[in-house]
């Protein structure tokens, strides 16, 4: 076990070096391009095959004891370990990440070899896609980086290396943003937007530094798992409240929460289908799991002093996402569909952040819950959405949803039913992944923890549901537009006001409109993400049973 989860950890930066070799003679295929995407399949696929064997080695009946532990010094002089380890909090997570690397290496290593050309586009740019990729070599090289610190995040048990690990994603993410992007409705063009992420989260990563090295320094130890027993006995509240206030905003911004997520639609919109599906699934994760791994146990104090505010801000978050959402998904608005769904995740991590906010087992594990269901069907999402862009050559919601649009039912009807399908998983359709998380975190903010406000948490709740109703109705518009297309008098009429050359362009678009459906690399990409969903939905057990002792613990310091 101590084996396998260091070999998850460092077998992606092994092959990422790998990656930038020459490929052996008899491993080369049909091109070097073929044998480097082979190469990124082939590793990811065996740090998942080994997080799956970790999994079922995993001991169920105490999820909440550390397993699979490493403790090897590293920095004497800081008390700074090599400390590995998970948990029923993180173990959900590992997998996670692991999965959703692969099918994104799957998924770029056979849409290589299914290129079609876009009948229309509004980016001219060379690369404009991932599937464009000047440098497949690099590419992998950084995916696997990339899948290094995500899954080193989840596994390290000490606040530097939770730094490092924390920043070591950042780089890859900006190359997969401005080199492998498209400009396509992102003001500033692509590198605007990679320039953008890097700035913000950098930000907020040098403020959370100096909060990690703040209670690193008084408690006199930055080992994770002996901060979380001492609970904040060893550090004074004005330490707590100040490391809080620290922490809290770096991991605010990767999380992100509103007003610090105006990084986070550029970001999306930007980013080819493959940085999209792992900036959504788990990155974004990474803010949320910090605030339940390091701020609950070790700051409790100071958290219980921010958690109104967290609260507060968490429920705008959701109101104000849902919105924004509502006002992309408006006829006439211009509004292009990852970036709706950008905006949707804003919402999403609010029920993340409100349940957090709570400081209750319950909210804690709707929040743990709602972050595993959100990697699942926004993955799933911007698959489908990266899907239909490569098809029509533009995720502009007008033009989808046009008298020349994609009228999925129609003309896709596979496409069609997995974009629905996510659309109400998405709103938290009872029966599906989405239900429970944000469910579970209104409950807990419908009891906080004591020494909180109750009618405070009361109005956030409430505020909260109506967010659902919010979510509900962008998405249902969405599919009406997207999946259903106009009305045929609406589409009368649009003809009819358009000019000799915009009806011209319209008949081509209408004859380039007999795209393929689901191809069949991309049934085996999609449906993990699918079962998951309805999986996690039906038997929620399977992932409560495993975050709810360990959650349990975490709010007791350290107590079973």
């Amino acid at each position: 076990m101590q084996f396998l989860l260091a070999l998850i950890v460092v077998g992606p930066l092994v092959g990422a070096v790998a990656a930038l070799l020459p490929a052996p003679p008899g491993l080369r295929g049909r091109s070097p391009d073929q044998a480097v995407l082979r190469h990124g399949v082939t590793v990811t696929g065996a740090i998942l095959v080994a997080a799956i064997v970790l999994a079922l080695g995993f001991d169920h009946d105490h999820p909440s004891k550390m397993q699979a532990t490493t403790d090897i010094s590293w920095i004497a002089a800081l008390d700074v370990r090599i400390h590995l380890g998970i948990d029923g909090i993180s173990l959900p997570l590992l997998v996670l990440t692991a999965l959703l690397t692969f099918l994104c290496a799957l998924y770029s290593y056979f849409k290589q070899q299914h290129q079609q050309p876009t009948p229309q586009t509004k980016d001219p740019s060379p690369t404009a896609s991932s599937s464009k990729t000047p440098s497949p070599k690099g590419f992998v090289a950084l995916l696997l980086v990339l899948e290094s610190g995500m899954l080193a995040t989840f596994a390290v048990l000490d606040l530097m290396l939770f730094f490092l690990a924390f920043e070591m994603v950042l780089i890859p993410m900006y190359f997969f943003i401005a080199r492998w992007g498209g400009s396509e409705g992102v003001t500033g063009g692509r590198e605007a937007a990679a320039w953008k992420f890097i700035l913000y989260t950098l930000l907020g990563s040098v403020v959370m530094l100096l909060g990690l090295l703040l209670i690193g320094l008084n408690a006199g130890t930055f080992d994770m798992v002996a901060l979380a027993t001492d609970n904040g006995r060893g550090l004074s509240t004005s330490v707590q409240v100040i490391a809080v206030l620290a922490i809290g905003l770096g991991l605010a911004v990767k999380t992100p929460m509103w007003p610090l997520h105006s990084w986070l639609p550029d970001a999306h919109t930007a980013a080819p289908t493959v940085g999209s599906v792992l900036l959504a699934g788990v990155l974004l994760k990474m803010g949320t799991y910090g605030f339940v791994r390091i701020i609950l146990p070790i700051a409790p104090d100071g958290m219980r002093t921010f958690a109104p505010y967290l609260g507060a801000l968490a429920a705008v978050g959701i109101i104000y996402g849902s919105l924004a959402c509502l006002a992309l998904a408006k006829q006439g608005a211009g509004g292009d569909l990852k970036r709706l769904i950008a905006y949707s995740s804003v919402g999403h991590m609010g029920f993340v952040l409100l349940g957090i906010a709570s400081m209750t087992p319950t909210g804690v594990n709707g929040a743990l819950f709602a972050n595993i269901a959100h990697g699942l069907i926004t993955g799933l999402l911007f698959f489908l959405v990266g899907a239909l862009k490569d098809r029509y050559g533009t995720a502009d919601l007008d033009t989808l949803s046009g008298a020349t649009g994609a009228a999925l039912y129609g003309r896709a009807p596979r496409l069609g039913g997995l974009l629905a399908f996510a659309a109400v998983a998405s709103l938290g359709l009872p029966g599906l992944a989405g239900f429970w998380g944000e469910m579970l975190a209104m409950f807990g903010a419908f009891d906080p923890a004591p020494g909180l406000s109750r009618p405070a948490f009361l109005t956030f709740m409430v505020i909260a549901g109506f967010g659902t109703l919010l979510t509900a109705a962008y998405l249902l518009i969405v599919v009406r537009r997207v999946c259903m297309g106009v009305k045929p008098q609406e589409a009368q009429e649009a003809q009819q006001t358009q000019g000799p050359q915009e009806a011209q362009g319209a008949k081509g678009a209408r004859e380039a409109q007999h795209f393929a459906d689901v191809q069949t690399y991309e049934f085996a990409a999609w449906t993990p993400l699918v079962a998951l969903t309805v999986l996690a939905g039906l038997w929620p057990a399977v992932l409560l049973g495993l975050t709810d002792p360990a959650v349990q613990k975490l709010l007791a310091g350290g107590k079973s």
